[in-house]
């Protein structure tokens, strides 16, 4: 199912929203770049060969992305459940490479630290 707008639009269109807990916006703040450098990482490893530190990188991807999960329970607006596997992916990747960096490049991230 097509978003509205596209994707990055959709998911910029809430995410003020359900990121206003104070917890979790200070967990995003540091997890949220530990996931982009163990993806990059994991990308890195692998065009060398080397699939053990790959392996490493990818789990420290998803422990980090798992914590924000955590996080994201303490939210008063729970974010809109996942279409399915495709759009978890798309949704995931979206958020962490583009949608959360351009909310903390805004200004929306310390204002809503600011309101928690």
């Amino acid at each position: 199912m097509a978003r509205e707008g596209g994707l990055i639009a959709w998911q910029w269109q809430g995410y003020e929203r359900n990121h206003r807990d104070r917890a979790n916006l200070l967990l995003h703040i540091v997890l949220v770049p530990a996931f982009i450098a163990g993806i990059l990482a994991t990308v890195r490893f692998l065009t060398w060969g080397r699939w053990l530190p790959a392996l490493l990188a990818f789990v420290f991807a998803l422990v980090a992305f798992a914590l924000q999960g955590i996080g994201h329970k303490r939210e008063r607006d729970a974010p809109e459940p996942f279409l399915g596997p495709a759009d978890f992916i798309g949704r995931v990747f979206v958020e962490q490479f583009i949608t959360f960096p351009r909310f903390v490049l805004s200004g929306q991230w310390v204002r809503n630290l600011g309101r928690g």
